[in-house]
């Protein structure tokens, strides 16, 4: 049986984190995903692997290129998990005082 990872693990990597954030507004190659980064093409393919499995993104096939594009819906649960920190948050923010 295998063990799906949770949005959880997948947004725990800063990586993948950084993945999520180029994609957020735009669909990009695997190519121009990795070219933001100073690690191989392999680890960044795996870090895909992960987003993918998770739900958080999806691949498209356009012609030769395989395109990954952000899945928000699926992050829901993050920020479902976050709301009652926010009110928090909101109750306890006194802006810095600098001297």
């Amino acid at each position: 049986m295998e063990t799906r990872r949770d949005v959880f693990q997948a947004i725990a990597d800063p990586t993948r984190r950084k993945i999520i954030n180029l994609i957020v507004h735009q669909s990009m190659n695997l190519n121009a995903i990795a070219d933001n980064f100073d690690v191989s093409r392999p680890a960044i393919s795996n870090h895909i692997k992960v987003l993918k499995e998770c739900g958080i993104i999806s691949i498209e096939q356009v012609g030769r290129e395989r395109y990954c594009k952000i899945e928000p819906a699926n992050l829901r649960v993050v920020a479902d998990w976050a709301e009652p920190f926010r009110v928090l948050w909101e109750q306890n923010w006194t802006p810095l005082k600098i001297t």
